[in-house]
């Protein structure tokens, strides 16, 4: 039997730590680090672009966008049990900026309020995603309070999609065959403890993984037509990035042990891609294949580019 001492876990009261929402609590979230933890539970890459953003005559408090899409997100915070004042509020900003996604973060959430967050993921189009996320503070013994988010409600993006597919007979069979995919996968990864697959699968050629930054993420990728699977590296518009990690191109070639296609062709992103060819989604028997295939390169992505993301931010 082991003779280690364990720690003791204690829940932190909020106001203890932020003891005002705007000032405290915002300046907090807005920070590029504590934005990639909550984005990272959410699946989403969250990139801040201006607190107590005006709605006429209200504000809101945050204003971000989704980086790789640059749809509107809006974050409004509550230290308190949820009340109808911010429920109204979180519809009329997401109304005045034209969300697509809408994050309401709370201490405590009212049953009626949560029903009332499903109902809009239930009845609102695959466009838009509400979220209801419980923030918490935790600490162990002496140590600094480590903050916790919890999702309480979220978009069941699956059931959207094929609703619309049904109702409006919009979306073809390769998008359905996309969404699939992703949604296997994401199950997939979660059986084997995987965490990273986090985000919502969507009706897209391409599923997102934060990789803990703002300024790029692991993409994953389906062409269906030329039979191509891909895991790259996208970086958003900052060719600083992409120019120090390709000067360290033999050393992160060599980590992977692959050979990468290294793009720089446009003014809105750099890509350091990894492709597999000969990769048929209609292919059922090489399914879990292709699914181990993007968790192996997912995870050695993200852990060689994270390590020489933080090179050069330190270096910055």
């Amino acid at each position: 039997m082991s003779n280690k001492k364990l720690g003791k876990l204690d829940n932190v009261k909020l106001r203890d730590i932020w003891e005002n929402e705007e000032r405290d609590f915002s300046s907090w979230l807005i920070e590029p680090e504590n934005l990639a933890l909550l984005g990272g539970e959410l699946g989403i890459d969250i990139s801040f672009i201006e607190k107590e953003a005006g709605v006429g005559k209200f504000s809101l408090d945050i204003l971000a966008k989704e980086a790789n899409t640059n749809r509107n997100i809006i974050i409004e915070n509550q230290l308190e049990i949820t009340d109808h004042d911010h429920l109204g509020k979180i519809i009329t900003y997401a109304a005045g900026h034209n969300a697509s996604i809408v994050i309401w973060i709370f201490k405590d959430i009212r049953e009626e309020h949560r029903q009332a967050v499903d109902w809009l993921n239930e009845n609102t189009n695959e466009e838009l995603s509400f979220f209801a996320v419980r923030v918490e503070a935790w600490k162990i013994d002496n140590s600094a309070p480590a903050p916790k988010f919890h999702i309480i409600s979220r978009p069941n993006e699956w059931a959207k999609t094929v609703r619309k597919s049904s109702e409006g007979g919009s979306l073809g069979k390769t998008k359905l065959k996309q969404l699939d995919f992703w949604t296997n996968l994401k199950s997939y990864a979660t059986g084997k403890e995987v965490t990273l697959f986090s985000r919502t699968p969507r009706s897209q050629h391409w599923y997102d993984v934060s990789i803990g930054s703002s300024e790029a993420h692991i993409s994953l990728t389906v062409n269906t037509r030329d039979k191509i699977f891909s895991c790259e590296l996208w970086i958003n518009n900052n060719k600083d990035i992409f120019n120090f990690l390709k000067e360290q191109k033999e050393k992160i070639e060599k980590e992977l042990d692959t050979s990468l296609v290294w793009k720089d062709e446009n003014m809105i992103a750099s890509r350091i891609i990894q492709r597999r060819p000969n990769s048929d989604l209609d292919s059922e028997e090489e399914m879990e294949t292709y699914y181990d295939w993007f968790i192996e390169r997912t995870i050695v992505f993200h852990k060689v580019f994270g390590k020489f993301l933080n090179d050069f931010k330190n270096e910055s």
